[in-house]
């Protein structure tokens, strides 16, 4: 029998993670954490309403199942549930352009068949950069941009820009929720090793309500985009996600702990 050899340890062995959304995304998340050897902390700090303009919404969704747009973007999960919710019918006349791969995923778990995701960058600014080579450099084309009431028109004033017909609706809204004291007098004295921020929206819940973060805390942010919406907000980030997904996201603060570890050692 082969003696036994010690196993090296988890790469997030000790540490405490901040995970800022609840429900099955964040229990999915929790669970590959705690598969690295993390305790994870899951504490919701958005969530999302109905827009507060239904009747626009209504009418647009409505003008898009007679057919009265040429391509319809999606951005978010979240869209994708409103779609769901108001059992949105998108004609196989109409495209439809998804802004990344979780976002398609989501699309695609709903029934809807997804045209275009950005092969390179996972963001508005990906999916401006493929658009004209996508649609063939057809000008105008009638789009619908579905969007949250906080998101910035980066995607709309592109699509304008290069001469298309747009129409732009909120399609939800954003409000934080605060987290209970025991998480933040926990950031303020150190005893969480990480905070994931997996938006804008998110990073400046995390900036309001636990601000400043500890130099010791590590911040990871989900993508380019996120970071720069933190940093807007006054946020520090410390790593970036190599990809806009939650196993990305755990992969760079694993990273960090590891090399955190070695520098310690």
């Amino acid at each position: 029998m082969m003696p036994s050899t010690p196993s090296s340890p988890k790469p997030l062995a000790g540490w405490r993670v901040l995970v800022p959304r609840g429900g099955p995304w964040g229990d999915s998340v929790a669970a590959d954490l705690r598969a690295k050897g993390a305790s994870p902390v899951v504490a919701a700090m958005i969530n999302f309403a109905p827009t507060a303009d239904a009747p626009a919404l209504e009418a647009a969704l409505a003008r898009l199942a007679a057919g009265g747009f040429d391509w319809v973007t999606v951005t978010s999960a979240t869209t994708v549930d409103v779609l769901s919710a108001a059992r949105a019918v998108v004609p196989p006349s109409t495209r439809i352009a998804a802004v990344g791969e979780t976002t398609a995923a989501a699309l695609a778990a709903a029934g809807y068949a997804v045209d275009l995701v950005p092969a390179e960058d996972n963001s508005a600014r990906g999916l401006l950069a493929e658009w004209e080579a996508a649609t063939e450099g057809v000008v105008p084309l009638r789009i619908l941009t579905l969007r949250s009431e906080i998101a910035k028109p980066l995607l709309t004033e592109g699509l304008r820009r290069i001469g298309h017909d747009v129409e732009s609706v909120v399609a939800y809204r954003t409000i934080g929720i605060r987290v209970p004291e025991n998480i933040v007098s926990d950031v303020r004295d150190g005893l969480v090793q990480a905070i994931l921020v997996t938006s804008g929206s998110v990073a400046e819940q995390v900036q309001v309500q636990l601000g400043p973060i500890p130099e010791t805390t590590l911040v990871a942010a989900i993508g380019p985009q996120t970071a720069r919406d933190a940093r807007e907000y006054g946020l520090r980030v410390d790593v970036i996600a190599d990809e806009r997904t939650a196993a990305s996201l755990i992969e760079a603060v694993a990273a960090a702990a590891t090399a955190h570890r070695s520098a310690a050692s």
